[in-house]
């Protein structure tokens, strides 16, 4: 088993949780940090074990247009500001991993304001891929360059040159020793140079114990990075896709076969991916849905697949929101949170009362970390699955339907099941290699969980 097979997650975008300037003016550093330190207790109480909060570096707006590796970004707090925060994380038992923008830089990084001074002359020329000085851009800086997504403001590394990989492992160790980091997430890790990813493992194999790497890979066949000398992980947008459409059009077929393609694709890896519904770019999961009671089943759905569940900052909370067309689309599912706002809700939300469940089934139950996944009933509206681990098995029933149903789920033995989520602790035995399962429909109590 992996060491990081039980992680829950929970996801930070920290430039819009604390409610930063969207523009960096480099001025004093202001502590909006501190402002994400009384949600700690909140995390660790849904559940989850594991923080992912990026990005961090010093940049001049979004985060991803790194300026200054080594300073936290100034909008945040100081060095000692994150360092803090770390602490409070680990007091906790919060694991914390960190974004890792090494595929680009931000136009006021060093390396590259000295190529825009000294052009030919620069010593930074070779650490930007593709400088081409007959050409020029938007900016007019009289030559042009390799950007990421078409974007300018991106200006890509040379992940070949031995003086920018020497620079990004000395950052890596810098963020180790310094704050005591537990992983790093690698940000567009889909358009990494492998041989780079394989320096990085090794990387981290040796600057800490357990230190777990997960890359940012949207398509793709996710083995190509998942492997004993890349990536431990990556993020799941297949099965993200999946989890949303699949309930939108009524069609379980789609999930059941996203999953056993993936568990095709990784072979004895077996399903260690990082599994989300929502993140920092895509549309929140309630606005998403053509029927809202449907995020029951996607919520117990991505606890219990094969994978690592993570809950992006607001969704316990069932909050929407949508990129628009524009300039600052991201910024509509990078909102800010004040703690003191939603004290009612942490307390009362149904949504976070639910996820707070799963945590801690998943938590008890390591069947839900470790364990085989087999597939055992299958509509359009009904979908159940076994996830077996020493000799234990726990099956997870779903229904998409707004009508209840019955439905008969084949078992390995004739046994007592346990309802694990229903708040009635129902036993139901099985007869004949099968047990029979009352499903409500659009409801909390449409998902049982028998152990």
């Amino acid at each position: 088993m992996d060491f990081f097979n039980n992680y829950i997650f929970y996801h930070i975008y920290p430039l819009g949780m604390a409610g930063c300037p969207k523009k960096n003016k480099y001025e004093e550093p202001v502590d909006r940090l501190n402002k994400l330190l009384p949600w700690i207790s909140h995390i660790k109480n849904i559940g989850c074990n594991s923080i992912y909060i990026g990005p961090l570096f010093e940049s001049s707006s979004h985060g991803y247009d790194t300026t200054d590796y080594k300073k936290v970004d100034s909008r945040l707090g100081t060095n000692n500001t994150f360092k803090n925060f770390v602490n409070e994380c680990h007091k906790n038992g919060l694991k914390v991993i960190v974004d890792g923008v090494f595929n680009h830089v931000g136009r006021d990084f060093f390396a590259f304001k000295d190529l825009k001074e000294n052009r030919e002359n620069s010593q930074y020329k070779d650490w930007f891929s593709n400088v081409n000085f007959n050409g020029n851009n938007e900016y007019n800086d009289g030559f042009c360059y390799e950007n990421w997504g078409g974007y300018n403001l991106l200006v890509k590394l040379n992940q070949k040159n031995q003086e920018v990989k020497n620079y990004i492992f000395e950052v890596i160790k810098f963020w180790v020793y310094e704050f005591d980091i537990d992983g790093i997430r690698l940000d567009a890790a889909d358009v990494l140079d492998f041989d780079f990813m394989k320096e990085i493992r090794n990387i981290a194999n040796n600057v800490k114990e357990n230190f777990f790497l997960l890359g940012e890979v949207i398509h793709g066949e996710y083995k190509n990075w998942v492997n004993d000398d890349m990536l431990h992980s990556v993020t799941n947008y297949q099965l993200h896709k999946a989890l949303y459409s699949a309930h939108n059009d009524q069609n379980y077929f789609e999930i059941a076969h996203t999953v056993k393609r993936l568990c095709d694709m990784l072979g004895s890896k077996k399903l260690s991916l990082y599994n989300f519904v929502d993140n920092h770019d895509v549309d929140r999961i309630c606005s998403k849905l053509s029927n809202k009671n449907n995020i029951v089943p996607i919520l117990i759905l991505l606890y219990t697949l094969p994978g690592m569940p993570s809950i992006y900052y607001g969704s316990e909370f069932g909050i929407e929101g949508k990129k628009e067309i524009g300039k600052d689309m991201d910024y509509m599912v990078r909102p800010e949170l004040d703690y003191y706002k939603y004290e009612n809700k942490i307390k009362n939300n149904s949504y976070v009362k639910l996820i707070s469940a799963l945590g801690k089934i998943r938590s008890e139950n390591s069947e839900l970390s470790y364990g085989d996944y087999k597939e055992l009933f299958l509509t359009n509206k009904q979908y159940a699955f076994s996830r077996n681990y020493n000799n234990h098995e726990i099956i997870i029933v779903v229904n998409n339907d707004i009508n209840s149903c019955n439905i008969k789920v084949p078992v390995s033995k004739d046994l007592e099941f346990i309802g694990l989520l229903s708040g009635q602790n129902k036993k139901i035995n099985s007869e004949n290699g099968y047990i029979d399962v009352t499903l409500d429909g659009a409801s909390r109590r449409n998902i049982y969980s028998f152990r």
